[in-house]
């Protein structure tokens, strides 16, 4: 990424354009969320994780790396750190707090909201999404085709939304595109077993839960992509996949994946497993 939408403040300050970081920054500030918070929200993320995969639960979906011999080079996400604590969180800079108030970012989020009297800057590398490569693959398809071809379905996509919210704040799309979906599919939010938010950064999620008034026991339930990395453009196929093979082990009905997205975008799908 790059440019002038990115890079040059004076383009910014006339779009009220700012970086994501700032953004997840600026919903922290505006609703509240303190430093500790955050951090104890990406230490459960890592913890989640940890455990899911000791007890793999991640196993059948995962396809190893293996070199041109058949010999395993990856099988794991390896950003998912178990020693994880709220001590050496604590220790960690600040991200965006240089590019806020030596390139501007700040002052043109605070053009757009100036009941704040400053950005506080509390998301870092350990409460935010990981930068990871990944790959997916979700098979899509209709139910003439699953007879056709004897496939067994595993699950039905029940409805999805695609919203659009204040490009400024920009990572608060998750909750109105599940509204949005949930109302298409006549269900409600207590209707819906299990969610999967992205942790784009940690404010996003809680954001979402306090949103929705989703208990946090239904999000994320085996870790994030704090803990395992958000990999731009397979992230949505993960979470379905991630999402449908907790509901067939804890054989549950009905799931929500949902993202935010760069520029205010919000996407949802609901799934039911079959």
């Amino acid at each position: 990424m790059g440019g002038a939408w990115y890079m040059d403040p004076l383009v910014a300050f006339e779009g009220h354009y700012v970086p994501q970081g700032i953004s997840a920054d600026l919903i922290a500030t505006l609703y509240g969320y303190t430093r500790e918070r955050l951090d104890e929200f990406a230490l459960r993320s890592h913890q989640r994780a940890a455990y899911a995969t000791a007890q793999g639960y991640f196993r059948r979906s995962l396809v190893p790396v293996r070199d041109p011999l058949g010999e395993v080079l990856l099988d794991r996400d390896e950003n998912i750190r178990p020693d994880t604590t709220l001590e050496k969180l604590s220790a960690l800079e600040p991200s965006f707090a240089q590019i806020g108030q030596q390139f501007g970012f700040d002052a043109v989020a605070l053009q757009k909201y100036p009941q704040l009297e400053a950005i506080q800057h509390v998301h870092h590398a350990g409460n935010s999404s990981a930068i990871v490569d990944g790959a997916a693959l979700v098979l899509l398809g209709s139910e003439a085709l699953a007879t056709k071809y004897g496939l067994r379905p595993r699950a039905r996509v029940v409805s999805w939304a695609v919203t659009g919210t204040e490009p400024t704040i920009m990572l608060l799309g998750p909750a109105p595109a599940v509204r949005k979906a949930l109302a298409r599919a006549h269900l409600a939010a207590a209707d819906i077993d299990l969610f999967e938010v992205n942790e784009a950064f940690a404010a996003v999620p809680i954001r979402f839960m306090e949103e929705l008034g989703v208990p946090e026991e239904k999000v994320n339930v085996n870790g994030g992509a704090i803990a395992m990395g958000h990999p731009l453009g397979a992230t949505g196929a993960i979470l379905i996949g991630t999402l449908l093979d907790e509901l067939e082990r804890q054989n549950l009905r009905y799931g929500v994946a949902t993202l935010c997205v760069g520029g205010g975008m919000g996407i949802a799908t609901v799934i039911e497993r079959l």
